[in-house]
């Protein structure tokens, strides 16, 4: 793929005259996308795999919506399609466009961003038309998960090595918002990750108006969701109303200190989280019909472990990530006397304390200790509806 020439995009976005002055931000905006990049020679975690030898160009898939965070983001993009000095070419850039036929004219909102993206030389550009319905979902959350499963199929469908989105520091600054207006725990208030399996966020560290002033400088014409202004949607009024007021009455730099607390929050969580794995490994029992935790292991670990190794056990059955009251009433069990419960836990799995188990053939202190006394059993209850984890 060549280099989208100043012509085509209008600025030095895409990729400028050797002597044209290079914008700061379109800079800064590169190292972003570059940094992101950089992830996916590492591995998320100790049983992911890098992609760093590879002998054809990556594709990169850039998930539109036609606003002015994606748009950018796409634009910025194409810088990586260019061929190196050596000849080579690392990357592919392509994007999706996501209509999910919720807004009258939602089909004319996406066929022009497919115009203009492929103006910018993104190849393949394509428009993938959604049905959003999730019983027992809110439409915010429908919507979600209509658009990744679009993503995550085209990616599959395409090969592509990563899926760009186009999430700002404005979007983490409402995300920590909303997990403390519910009250949640250090995971939810981590915000979102820079990298969730092949999806990216390069501009993380941008703010929102950023990315209009890019989309300036390469000649875009975003399209702005009325939704995101529709005061009956929570994120709507963080956004247009709460965020504002925060402000106001403390001060600039609002969200950019709830977008810190995020960065904070997220390494003591990875770290938690991975002490946790540990211990539900140690503590887990398979049985025919679900899972259960030794009471004496899980009885004596602290209250950050505890709860993170139950939310494991319902998370492995299938259910969603239990409440902080769900989880309370889950560890109430290991101080009842004989049988307890079932406690229900979000996504149709229930949790209750066992009596007595002795597995076939084992009998005697063994057999009471590791699967017989007050042991925390998990079944699920039903089926259930697909959730979206991004």
């Amino acid at each position: 793929m060549t280099e989208p020439s100043t012509a085509a995009t209008g600025s030095s976005v895409g990729a400028p005259r050797r002597k044209q002055r290079l914008h700061p931000l379109v800079g800064t905006a590169r190292n972003h996308v570059k940094a992101a990049l950089e992830l996916l020679d590492k591995p998320e975690n100790a049983a992911g795999t890098g992609v760093s030898c590879v002998d054809e160009p990556l594709l990169l898939l850039v998930a539109c919506s036609g606003g002015p965070d994606s748009l950018a983001l796409a634009a910025v993009a194409t810088y990586f399609a260019r061929p190196l000095r050596d000849g080579t070419q690392r990357y592919r850039v392509g994007a999706v466009v996501v209509d999910h036929a919720l807004q009258p004219g939602s089909a004319e909102v996406a066929e022009r961003a497919r115009t203009q993206l492929a103006g910018l030389g993104l190849a393949p550009v394509e428009v993938r038309r959604v049905s959003v319905g999730q019983p027992g979902m809110g439409p915010e959350a429908a919507a979600r998960v209509a658009r990744y499963a679009a993503l995550d199929t085209a990616a599959a469908e395409h090969g592509a090595a990563a899926v760009l989105l186009g999430h700002t520091l404005d979007d983490q600054a409402e995300q920590v918002l909303l997990g403390l207006g519910r009250g949640s725990g250090t995971r939810s208030l981590a915000g979102m990750a820079p990298r969730r399996g092949n999806y990216l966020r390069p501009f993380l560290e941008l703010r929102r108006k950023q990315t209009e002033e890019l989309c300036a400088l390469a000649g875009l014409e975003p399209w702005h969701d009325p939704t995101n202004a529709d005061p009956k949607f929570l994120r709507s009024r963080v956004r247009a109303e709460i965020l504002p007021f925060l402000e106001q009455q403390l001060g600039p730099g609002v969200a950019e200190a709830l977008w810190r607390s995020a960065q904070i929050l997220r390494a003591d969580a990875d770290y938690l989280d991975a002490q946790a794995r540990t211990e539900y490994l140690r503590l887990r029992i398979d049985t025919p019909d679900g899972i259960e935790l030794e009471r004496s292991g899980i009885e004596v670990l602290p209250a950050a472990m505890k709860h993170r190794v139950i939310a494991l056990a319902a998370a492995e059955m299938g259910g969603e990530n239990p409440s902080y009251e769900r989880l309370i009433a889950a560890e109430s069990l290991l101080a009842r006397q004989g049988s307890a419960g079932p406690v229900q836990l979000a996504g149709m799995v229930s949790v209750y304390r066992r009596v007595r188990r002795e597995p076939a053939g084992q009998t005697g202190p063994v057999a009471q200790e590791r699967g017989g006394y007050g042991n925390l059993v998990f079944r699920t209850t039903g089926s259930r509806p697909v959730t979206p984890h991004h």
